[in-house]
């Protein structure tokens, strides 16, 4: 009885209407539109960063002619949280938000404006080169995470206009 308890589980889940988001390979609405996307220039190191994220991401599968553009802002902030008794700050928040928007370039028009963030926690330590590297080492991170959460949207919205048609 226990080995069929998975199995019967398994054909209920046919029943649902969950659809693989990257269904169709290279040839599926979401691999169509992410390889159709220009990243624009993103200022600053969390900007390159962000940028070359976004990049290696949507242009995973192929890259082909840009009919869309995405635009994305940054705000990355640094907050220092704990302070000693001698007034020196003991730990941080790094911030990194991201403002994006999808446009179409044959038309004009916003097709998704949205936006994504992401925080990290740094200890502040003696060592001041200590401190750079770990507020450097939390923006590589906090890059990749929003990066990956505006891909994700990119692709809900790829999956949901292609279904709307």
């Amino acid at each position: 009885m226990r080995r069929l308890l998975p199995v019967a589980m398994l054909t209920t889940l046919s029943a649902c209407s969950l659809q693989p988001l990257y269904s169709g390979s290279t040839a599926g609405p979401v691999a169509t539109l992410m390889a159709g996307i220009d990243v624009a220039p993103i200022e600053g190191k969390g900007g390159w960063l962000v940028a070359n994220a976004l990049r290696d991401r949507l242009h995973a599968v192929g890259e082909g002619p840009a009919r869309y553009r995405l635009t994305v802002k940054l705000d990355d902030r640094i907050v220092g949280l704990g302070v000693r008794a001698d007034d020196a700050v003991s730990r941080e928040r790094r911030t990194l938000r991201a403002r994006y928007q999808l446009l179409d370039t044959t038309q004009g028009t916003v097709l998704l404006d949205a936006t994504a963030a992401s925080d990290a926690g740094i200890d502040v330590v003696g060592s001041e080169y200590a401190t750079i590297a770990a507020e450097s080492s939390a923006l590589e991170r906090l890059s990749d995470m929003v990066a990956d959460q505006i891909v994700a949207r990119v692709a809900l919205y790829a999956r949901r206009s292609q279904s709307a048609r």
